[in-house]
Formats: C-alpha cells, structure tokens, sequence
C-alpha cells in the first residue's frame, strides 16, 4: 500500500523560504533543482515511510531525518499519509518542548 505524501503549511512555507535563500545566493536555476530533490526525496516515503530517529520527546509519532547534510525533514506517519510538518535548512532547529513537571 502507498502512503499519501502532505505537506503542511509550515513544511510549504519552509520550502518558499529555502528556495528564496538560495535563488538569492546561487540562482533560480539552483534553487528549485534543489527544492525539486528535496520533494522527490519526500515522495519516495509513499512505499516506506519507517524511516529516521523517532522524536517522541517533541512530539507522539515524530520523525526526523537529514537530507543531503544541509536539511532536517520532521514528518509522521497518519493514517495512510505521510505528513511532512518541517523542513529545517542549515542550523535551524526543532523548539525544545517544555519541561515536565
């Protein structure tokens, strides 16, 4: 069975940004070549999906995995869907949940 690939509004809109940053640096051309590996990349979660370190310390169900050293990609699986929520560049990282008391 193949897993429906989604984006989410932050995922879309970390993709914009990525393309705006590097079509800034290197081109238009680079850019979208890039962000079209990334999107192929996530696609190919549709016939397995079990991939990357669980993150349930962020949040139940939890997935990240690095994409050509540069990228984390946050996902989890829903359903039949794969739900990627993030799409991190460079340093930026996931925000650490509050402590338990």
């Amino acid at each position: 069975m193949a897993f429906a690939i989604l984006f989410s509004p932050e995922a879309r809109d970390d993709l914009r940004q990525l393309y705006l940053y590097i079509a800034d640096r290197s081109g238009p051309i680079t850019a979208i070549g890039y962000i079209e590996r990334i999107e192929a990349y996530c696609r190919s979660f549709a016939d397995f999906p079990d991939r990357g370190l669980k993150r349930d310390d962020l949040a139940p169900g939890l997935r990240v995995i690095g994409f050509e050293r540069r990228v984390a990609i946050a996902f989890h699986i829903d359903e039949g869907s794969v739900v990627f929520d993030r799409i991190l560049y460079g340093g930026r990282t996931l925000p650490t949940p509050p402590e338990k008391a």
